[in-house]
């Protein structure tokens, strides 16, 4: 990696932190949440049915995020290497063992493709197990979510905590991420615990939701203005 300098691991950071924060709504917002109604198995059941396309788009469209998280994972690895190497892989690694387990988690996703498609092999099942085994995959993969999103966590803890202790990205931004990393611990170890924090949506937008677009969104405009800034007298790009 002796080619890279740290503005362009910048600029690859921001890029694949930009693109997850675009296809991951497209993906969910626009095609997954739209079929998927939580306790109504029915009506997701024939949502899902009635566009299996988009529902296989919003799949595939998880898979592109991961991709690029893993990008995002490199570009931070090298830009914050010069402030502390273990830190800065350790970090790497905790964004790896999440794209890891988000992949292997979407399983659940794919094996809903069988149910609503009346595969033959599933042709002695009633409609009613059908749709009782869909929506324990759904549960099972929200479950997936909140493990992946605890080494989440813990990656954003190390990548603020880096950014604390650099002289050159703000220090606000660090002590942002160390907030969202608290919030998502809290959120996914409120999702075990709690059957009534579950169902509720308002906790996940006061305690992930609102520190993480804040914070890692703040990121990725920093990384994108830095790694494209150039000064007058070098083409170069220049982080200070």
């Amino acid at each position: 990696m002796a080619d890279i300098t740290q503005q362009q691991a910048a600029l690859i950071a921001g890029i694949g932190y930009l693109m997850v924060f675009i296809v991951a709504t497209l993906a969910g917002t626009f095609a997954l949440d739209r079929l998927i109604v939580q306790g109504d198995a029915n009506t997701t059941f024939n949502n899902i049915m009635a566009n299996e396309s988009l529902f296989r788009l919003g799949v595939a469209g998880l898979l592109v995020v991961i991709v690029f998280d893993t990008i995002a994972a490199w570009g931070l690895y090298v830009l914050l290497r010069p402030i502390n190497k273990s830190l800065s892989l350790t970090a790497a690694w905790f964004r790896l063992l999440f794209v890891a387990i988000f992949a292997v988690n979407l399983v659940n996703h794919l094996s809903i493709l069988p149910l609503v498609s009346h595969a033959d092999y599933l042709k002695s099942f009633g409609i009613e197990a059908l749709q009782a085994q869909m929506m324990q995959l759904i549960y099972a993969q929200q479950m997936g979510v909140h493990i992946s999103f605890m080494f989440f966590g813990i990656h954003i803890f190390f990548i603020g905590y880096l950014i604390m202790r650099s002289d050159f990205i703000p220090r606000i931004i660090g002590i942002m991420l160390l907030v969202a990393a608290v919030g998502y611990q809290i959120d996914s170890f409120a999702f075990f615990l709690s059957a009534g924090y579950a169902s509720s949506k308002v906790g996940f937008i006061i305690s992930v939701a609102i520190p993480a677009i804040v914070s890692e969104f703040s990121l990725t405009i920093w990384l994108l203005y830095k790694g494209l800034k150039r000064t007058e007298n070098n083409p170069q790009i220049a982080l200070t």
